[in-house]
């Protein structure tokens, strides 16, 4: 994330490099790169003759090469930007010559979505030198919360961690698709706003109490009759709850409990800093701790792998996945 503000500021101060190639897991920020230069580096008289957008699929290296060597039409510079360029990879070392001597009045973007050069290669080498290369990985869970958090502040509003927990657990960490839901938020909730859970599910139609995070939370503490309403819902949203992103996400919470355990400083911010997760959440980890020894928590790893490999057919193939999940429960809470 700061690599993104790093290259957006350079570029406001005047700091334009002649080819920018943005690579990585995640497309938010590559897209955030890449619309940038699109909005801002030429201005909109200029665009019309200066500018173009070309897709990796319709087009070769050399095309590209042929439109990047070409002189601006009655301005500074043009930029070229290329989308989907992950399309090229193949042929992609073809640029090569190019950019070692790249032209000066142009501005040619790549975005390479999904993958990244070999950093062994003469073309990496050639684009660090020359150029900005960007590269990214997607987002840890943890780290999801506190961007959107981050996020909506920078937009004027404050954003609760559960609700930010709740649509890191519907939407996965996918920023994209979560960016698309705030700015809906945005729209129905003037700016200075605080984005509740309450808000999370009248807006976007994510329960705030039936949910894998309230699920852990209630299995946590031991909450019998809550867990098993929470299972009861599943069970009967399958679609949007499937036992697979369950189990996996119970898993991930006992492994992280297990490292708990392990900890010799159980601070709130070393076991926030320890498990990866947000501070908002320690609380639940001291708690299941409370109720849960190493001993029983290995006991439930174990549970939650067969609870998977049954989830997925095998030696349960007619077992309907609410009674798999009813079953699990009772294993881990007795």
């Amino acid at each position: 994330m700061d690599d993104v503000k790093n290259i957006v500021t350079a570029i406001k101060k005047g700091d334009i490099k002649p080819i920018y190639f943005l690579t990585g897991e995640e497309p938010y920020f590559i897209d955030k790169i890449s619309d940038y230069i699109e909005d801002h580096v030429l201005p909109e008289e200029e665009k019309g003759f200066n500018q173009m957008v070309l897709y990796g699929r319709d087009v070769t290296v050399d095309d590209i090469i042929g439109n990047a060597k070409r002189y601006p039409m009655m301005a500074e510079r043009q930029v070229i930007i290329v989308k989907e360029a992950q399309d090229l990879s193949r042929t992609i070392e073809q640029l090569l010559p190019y950019a070692e001597n790249p032209q000066p009045t142009t501005v040619l973007v790549f975005n390479y979505k999904y993958k990244k050069l070999d950093k062994r290669k003469k073309l990496h080498k050639a684009i660090a030198k020359t150029g900005v290369i960007y590269e990214n990985k997607r987002l840890y869970e943890n780290q999801v919360v506190d961007w959107i958090q981050k996020e909506m502040h920078t937009r004027g509003y404050q954003m609760a961690p559960k609700a930010a927990q709740m649509l890191l657990e519907f939407l996965g960490n996918q920023l994209d698709k979560i960016d698309n839901e705030l700015k809906k938020l945005q729209l129905i909730s003037p700016k200075g706003t605080t984005i509740t859970p309450e808000l999370i599910e009248e807006n976007i139609g994510i329960s705030k109490d039936f949910n894998i995070f309230e699920l852990r939370k209630a299995i946590g503490s031991k909450d019998n009759l809550k867990a098993h309403r929470i299972i009861n819902y599943f069970s009967q949203n399958e679609k949007d709850h499937p036992m697979v992103m369950t189990v996996g996400m119970l898993f991930s919470f006992f492994v992280q409990l297990q490292q708990y355990h392990a900890l010799n400083d159980q601070s709130e911010n070393n076991v926030a800093r320890a498990l990866k997760v947000n501070r908002f959440f320690v609380k639940d980890y001291i708690t299941a701790a409370r109720n849960y020894n190493m001993k029983k928590v290995s006991s439930i790893i174990s549970y939650l792998r067969e609870a998977d490999v049954k989830g997925k057919g095998v030696g349960a193939a007619n077992v309907p996945q609410g009674d798999l999940l009813k079953e699990l429960l009772f294993k881990i809470i007795n």
